[in-house]
């Protein structure tokens, strides 16, 4: 179920964000079910940063961790998150922790994908938004068709 790529990969199928939210998760189920009717892969993307990420649960408190830590901490969040899904759907759900902004990343995913998925606002919405920041900049910048999610 799972794969880790680095940035410099080139999804197709169906790409979405997870960022933990409750608006994220929304946004999986539907990407799951685009891919269904597509007949393609899901390729789930947790853009972390330092500030972002989940603690690795190895990594003492007065450590900070290793860029690989925290890849890998996220990894094993996402595959623990999703791997039900993809054994009940029958999709193949590949897991990408990449560094970086949400938006960028995604945006870059976009110039092979065949779709992008978000959720209307993250774990940082304001209520008042109709759109978060990160589905905003992707609505705006994405070379692909975008799906905005409200969760």
């Amino acid at each position: 179920m799972t794969k880790t790529h680095e940035h410099d990969w080139s999804p197709t199928g169906v790409v979405v964000g997870d960022d933990g939210s409750t608006g994220a998760a929304a946004a999986v189920r539907y990407a799951v079910e685009e891919a269904q009717r597509r007949g393609c892969t899901v390729h789930v993307v947790r853009a972390y940063t330092l500030l972002s990420s989940s603690r690795p649960a190895d990594v003492p408190f007065g450590v900070v961790p290793s860029d690989e830590e925290l890849r890998q901490a996220a990894e094993s969040e996402l595959a623990a998150r999703w791997r039900s899904l993809a054994e009940e759907s029958g999709v193949e759900i590949d897991c990408h922790p990449v560094h970086g902004r949400a938006d960028q990343v995604l945006i870059d995913a976009s110039h092979s994908a065949s779709a992008v998925v978000v959720g209307a606002r993250g774990v940082g919405g304001i209520e008042a938004l109709l759109l978060g920041s990160v589905a905003d900049r992707v609505v705006h910048h994405a070379r692909c068709p975008v799906v905005v999610v409200r969760g």
